[in-house]
């Protein structure tokens, strides 16, 4: 057996996704072949449009295939049921997005817990309480989202994809909502955790400087790798 083949995590085999709207369908995905190994940070670059977000919430599991094969760790997961897809995600994807997605009638502790909450698995408070001080806010413990800027927010949310310890961790775009310096700090704190945690990360992003962060940058234009 190959390495590629050994330490491949997701493979996609020809993925097509239409996206349909009340006016048309979008073709969003027109075709993608990719591998991509475990314990690797893996960028998606490319204008606004390009496919970048659809790519990644394809992986996963967000986002319908219409045509072709996606697989973790050699077993398929684009014909999953949906209760199928919402196990694959709870025990195996950490998502991280934009617009940080916290519930405004939790606190801190009670959204990082809240994918556990869903997937009906065991809550400890202390586990969840010690990602919340890795992440800086060990005193932010018990705020609700308005109590806390945007950069603590997005911490929150951090922490949040890593509470069931995922081996994949999906950033969509993580510093968007952010200013320069916050922007840095979520970034590394991103990276670092992902190292720790010995999981694989994919980026979205149209910064290359954050791009250049990592192993690997895949390059998406109208739905195609380039």
């Amino acid at each position: 057996m190959s390495i590629m083949k050994q330490n491949t995590i997701i493979k996609l085999e020809n993925v097509h996704v239409n996206l349909k709207s009340n006016v048309e369908t979008i073709k969003a995905l027109k075709g993608i072949n990719l591998n991509i190994l475990a314990n690797r940070s893996i960028s998606i670059m490319g204008h606004s449009g390009a496919g970048k977000s659809t790519l990644a919430m394809t992986i996963a599991g967000l986002e319908s295939v219409t045509e072709g094969k996606v697989f973790y760790k050699g077993k398929a997961i684009h014909d999953l049921k949906e209760d199928e897809l919402a196990d694959y995600r709870s025990k195996n994807v950490g998502i991280i997005f934009q617009s940080f997605n916290l519930l405004p009638s939790m606190t801190a502790l009670e959204n990082v817990n809240l994918p556990l909450e869903i997937s009906r698995d065991f809550i400890d408070d202390k586990k969840s309480i010690k990602l919340l001080e890795t992440v800086g806010l060990k005193n932010r413990v018990s705020h609700y989202p308005h109590e806390l800027s945007g950069g603590e927010q997005q911490r929150v949310a951090i922490a949040r994809s890593l509470i069931s310890s995922p081996e994949i961790l999906i950033a969509d775009e993580p510093t968007g909502n952010l200013d320069k310096k916050n922007s840095k700090e979520v970034i590394e704190l991103i990276f670092q955790l992902q190292k720790n945690h010995k999981s694989t990360l994919i980026l979205v992003t149209h910064d290359k400087s954050l791009a250049d962060l990592c192993d690997e940058t895949i390059t998406l234009d109208n739905g195609l790798i380039i």
